[in-house]
Order: structure tokens, then sequence, then C-alpha cells
């Protein structure tokens, strides 16, 4: 069976972190490797990993320009055949995942992903992706790098995550992994991991960055399939513009004639 890398990066969230690294250890399944890259926190997360360090297959402490650099790093420790990213905070759904999970990958996918709890103050909800996956789905939602397992080849096949972005570069791979490069994908039946809910990708504040960052990697990679949905675009808001005049018309109409009645 293919080996999974487990990697899990943390910047300053101690308490995520050994949560993240008690749900990994909890793995029935024990042939797999465990990275833990920190971005040389100051919060006490130096002393979790020194706590579990021999029980994690490789670790690295080193301050880093963000996220992305620290998930590349990862992969390039990594010795798998597949990885998956379970970030401080996330945890895997219960002790079997990877057990059951590694029964179903047989190394002729690409890019195994299943399915994700999002969790957000006590409270869960779960997220069902679909089985087959197209352009116009990547233009609105992304695939859980928590519950992906990515050939590590493909990194080098392809790219590794952009530094230059600071939220949507694992999009960026898996719009481009799948629907550029078509890569061969397969949709797991089973919850894979609790996402939390917190990070900045889910930040309200971050939904401009989100677009802007999205909008440069849709023209880099698809410059037509850009060029068109900026037309559309272009158009609805033409349309909105043209429906709200008519509305205020019609309100300035409805209004004079309570006040003449």
């Amino acid at each position: 069976m293919p080996k999974i890398s487990v990697i899990t990066v943390n910047y300053n969230n101690a308490e995520g972190l050994k949560s993240t690294i008690k749900s990994v250890l909890s793995q029935s399944l024990t042939e797999f490797e465990f990275i833990v890259v920190d971005g040389d926190s100051s919060d006490g997360s130096r002393a979790i990993i020194d706590e579990y360090k021999d029980h994690i297959s490789q670790w690295l402490i080193k301050a880093d320009s963000g996220v992305y650099q620290a998930m590349n790093r990862g992969i390039e420790m990594a010795t798998g055949t597949y990885v998956l990213f379970l970030n401080s905070g996330d945890t895997f759904r219960d002790s079997q995942i990877l057990w059951e999970a590694n029964k179903k990958i047989v190394g002729n996918v690409e890019i195994y992903f299943g399915n994700l709890m999002f969790t957000h103050c006590g409270k869960e909800m779960l997220q069902e992706y679909p089985k087959e996956l197209h352009f116009h789905y990547f233009l609105e939602r992304s695939l859980p790098h928590p519950g992906s397992f990515i050939k590590k080849e493909l990194f080098d096949k392809y790219f590794y995550y952009s530094e230059d972005y600071s939220i949507v570069s694992d999009w960026e791979f898996f719009i481009y992994a799948i629907c550029k490069a078509e890569a061969s994908y397969k949709h797991l039946e089973m919850v894979i991991s609790n996402f939390d809910l917190q990070g900045m990708s889910n930040d309200p504040k971050n939904k401009a960055k989100i677009t802007e960052e999205r909008e440069k990697v849709l023209e880099k990679y698809f410059p037509s399939e850009y060029k068109e949905l900026k037309e559309r675009q272009s158009k609805k808001i033409q349309g909105e513009r043209k429906l709200s005049a008519k509305v205020i018309r019609t309100l300035k109409r409805l209004f004079r004639s309570k006040v003449t009645n």
C-alpha cells in the first residue's frame, strides 16, 4: 500500500498543535510518516514538539514567510507517496481514519479527497464534496487540504504552493491540477477530518483578498475563461444598474401618487 505523509504546519497555536498531534498519534494505522513544521513560534509550541518528538518522524522549527512556505517545506521533507495536510487545530475524525483511507488508496489515482466536519465554537456541520469536479465548481469552492491525499510527485510535476499568495495557493494547485492538467481524482465516501473554521480563509475580512488572488490565478492559467467571466460580470452589473434605475423611477412615481392622493 502507498505510504502516506501527514504534514502539520503550525505558528503560535500551541493548543491547536497539541490537539492535532494527539489526533495523529491516536491513529490505529502505524505505517505512515508524521511531519511537523513550525514557523519559529514563541507561544510554547516548541515545548509541545519536544514533548512528542519521539513520536514525530521529522520536524522543523524555522521562521518562514507564511503558511505556504511552511507547507512547501513539509512537502520537501516528505518521503511518502501521498501527502495530507492536517494543520494545527485540525484533527482526524476518529482513530480509524488513516486505516480506512489507506485501504482505499491504491496508488493509481493522483488525488483522493473525502468530506470534512466543519467545527466552530463547539458546533459541527458536515461538508460533503461532489464525486465529479469541473471548472465552474472551482469558481465557487475548492477541495479540503485536511481531507485530500495528494500524490507528492504532482508538486514536482506541476508546481509547489505559490508563496506569492497569502490565501488561495492550495486552491490554485487544485484548479490547475484537475482542470488544466487533468490529474486523476476520486472521492472517498468518508469524513476525513474536523476542520477548524477559524482560519484566515474563512474570515469575512479576507473576502476581497481571496477574490483578488483568485482572479490572478484565473487570468494566468485560464485566460479565455477569465475574459468570458469578466464580460458576464460586467453585463450582470450593467443589468443590475438598469434594474435599480427602473426601480427608483417606479418608487418615485408611487411616492408622488401617494402625496397627491
